[in-house]
């Protein structure tokens, strides 16, 4: 009889132990790949627009910093930047908020191109991409697969935001951001 009870204890825990493993199975098995977001930006204005390689006036590097204050609780986990010191100043306050180091991107490579790299880099987090006003709106439509306006010269405040879910579909936001508001804005609908 001794025996008996020995064994009417382990069965039941035996038994839970397999239903909380069947559970963790189910509920792993269903579970798609995190989705990625891409933040795409355009440089903040600039010290000068006759110098090949300017820096960032006081308002590009107020700019900046509202795009560090604006990325501050995403899970950001790369930054590219063009090899300008323009753009490598506008994202640098955002990646040493997130301690990484940013990764230069050829600006002459196509937008196509440089999305694929980006789409098979990413699968997860947030990826903010400082470019310019001639490269942004590619970059964007080609992560989208969507139309975009183009971006004048006097624009710096556009912020696009591209969500990229488990299934490759894309969704684009896009905002304002800035110095003096450093929450996102919504663009007025077209």
């Amino acid at each position: 009889m001794a025996h008996n009870d020995c064994m009417k204890t382990p069965l039941p825990l035996t038994l839970l132990a397999l239903l909380l493993l069947a559970a963790c199975a189910c509920a792993t098995a269903g579970r798609t790949p995190d989705a990625v977001t891409f933040v795409v930006v355009r440089h903040g204005e600039k010290t000068s627009d006759t110098e090949h390689d300017p820096e960032l006036s006081a308002a590009g590097l107020e700019r900046a910093q509202a795009l560090a204050r604006q990325l501050a609780d995403d899970d950001l986990v790369a930054v590219y930047t063009s090899d300008y010191r323009r753009t490598r100043q506008t994202a640098q306050p955002s990646a040493a908020a997130h301690r990484l180091e940013a990764v230069v991107y050829d600006a002459k490579l196509p937008a196509d191109e440089f999305a694929r790299q980006l789409k098979a880099a990413h699968r997860h987090g947030t990826v903010l991409v400082a470019g310019h006003s001639n490269t942004v709106p590619g970059i964007v439509t080609a992560l989208c697969a969507c139309e975009v306006e183009a971006m004048p010269d006097s624009e710096y405040d556009r912020l696009s935001t591209i969500h990229v879910d488990a299934d490759g579909r894309a969704r684009l936001v896009v905002g304002r951001y800035g110095a003096s508001s450093p929450s996102l804005l919504p663009l007025p609908s077209p």
